[in-house]
């Protein structure tokens, strides 16, 4: 195994902020780089799905190529700052956002995928929260970013250790693709009966006011009881703790205890407010940013999977409230309307997708498992622990 070498980032890379337009600019036109997609993964997806109406000045400026290094500058809390996303191809016509930085690289010295690795590791982490500034927000200024000091291997160790966590994260992306299709599989159905109406019997059923005889319109508040979960400081998350802790989200650390005790769907009250999730454990950690829902006693007929797929229907994020904090409030959520279906047609739904929902948990589980495995491989890989 080789020396590892110390150098400065600004040796490597030269740094550039990003597009910042106002919201009626994005929706539509080219592909966008948003923050979220850079938070939430190592590398860029193949395809961005967010759009902004750009200039060819803008995009030649904040244009997108392999080998690009995306880092997060601002954020509310310290441990959110300076999260990485690596372009490991040309994105054409493509800008990012302007609440990250782009790191281009200066020479040929770093191979994208083990920069993609090396800088969401532990030790980097840590360095690059040492260096950041707190005030009301977390902030990294381009100065400092440049000046910090990381180590690395020769190019072929680089090629090395990429490949030995590739072969995680291969595995990993063949078990979400198979979740994809599990969870598609039940959206197409429940499209098909209770949004194209094309449900068994639709033929012989009459339709009453627009809608189909012995369903009805309800406010969402009489169906179900939305209950938010219990606070708890990140201080006091367990690394090995027995259970998940939920958050807006995604689960965020585990606890040594647990406030819910069956699978259930949330959505995001604050931070990633109006985004719907669910539980995959029996027993489970939610947090107060995160609302857990639960069918009221005369529509406890309504399982999971109904309950899941109705939401992930429903615009919550347009009854949000609060710019630089979105929140989704009690309120808010006793103003929407829920058009609740037959009840026997709500059985049968969920007695056709119940198993694709036990695969998807026990999926879920497993690739779990992978990314923790993963997770305990990358320091000991990026720290030269484990020679390869």
């Amino acid at each position: 195994m080789s020396q590892w070498k110390k150098v400065k980032l600004g040796e490597l890379y030269e740094v550039h902020n990003g597009l910042s337009k106002g919201r009626k600019f994005f929706g539509k036109g080219f592909p966008f780089l948003s923050f979220t997609t850079v938070f939430n993964n190592f590398f860029l997806p193949d395809k961005l799905d967010s759009l902004v109406l750009s200039t060819e000045k803008e995009r030649e400026a904040c244009s997108i190529r392999r080998g690009d290094v995306f880092i997060t500058r601002t954020s509310e809390t310290m441990d959110e700052l300076g999260m990485s996303c690596v372009a490991l191809k040309d994105y054409p016509n493509a800008t990012y956002n302007g609440f990250t930085k782009r790191l281009r690289p200066l020479n040929g010295k770093v191979v994208p995928e083990f920069i993609g690795y090396f800088l969401r590791s532990p030790q980097f982490r840590g360095k690059f929260m040492a260096f950041s500034t707190m005030t009301t927000r977390a902030s990294l200024a381009n100065d400092q970013l440049l000046s910090m000091e990381i180590e690395l291997p020769d190019l072929d160790d680089q090629y090395k250790i990429t490949d030995t966590l590739y072969s995680y994260d291969s595995l990993i992306e063949n078990y979400q693709q198979q979740i994809k299709l599990l969870e598609e599989a039940a959206q197409r159905l429940y499209k098909e009966w209770f949004v194209d109406l094309h449900f068994p019997g639709y033929e012989n059923t009459k339709i009453v006011d627009g809608v189909p005889e012995g369903w009805e319109f309800l406010q969402l508040i009489d169906c179900y009881i939305f209950q938010y979960g219990k606070i708890l400081a990140t201080k006091n998350l367990i690394k090995d703790g027995k259970y998940p802790v939920y958050g807006a989200s995604k689960v965020i650390g585990y606890y040594n205890k647990a406030n819910c005790f069956n699978p259930v769907v949330l959505i995001g009250s604050r931070g990633n407010a109006g985004y719907v999730h669910r539980t995959i454990e029996q027993y489970s950690y939610v947090t107060n940013n995160s609302f857990i829902v639960k069918p009221k006693r005369n529509h406890e007929f309504m399982g999971l999977p109904f309950i899941y797929e109705s939401f992930l229907c429903m615009d919550f994020k347009s009854i949000c409230t609060g710019a630089a904090q979105p929140q989704l409030t009690l309120s808010s959520l006793a103003s929407m309307k829920y058009l609740l279906p037959d009840l026997s047609l709500i059985k049968n739904y969920c007695l056709k997708t119940q198993p694709s929902f036990d695969r998807i948990s026990n999926i879920f589980m497993q690739l779990r498992l992978l990314t923790e495995a993963r997770d305990r491989l990358l320091p000991k890989l990026m720290s030269g622990e484990i020679e390869v």
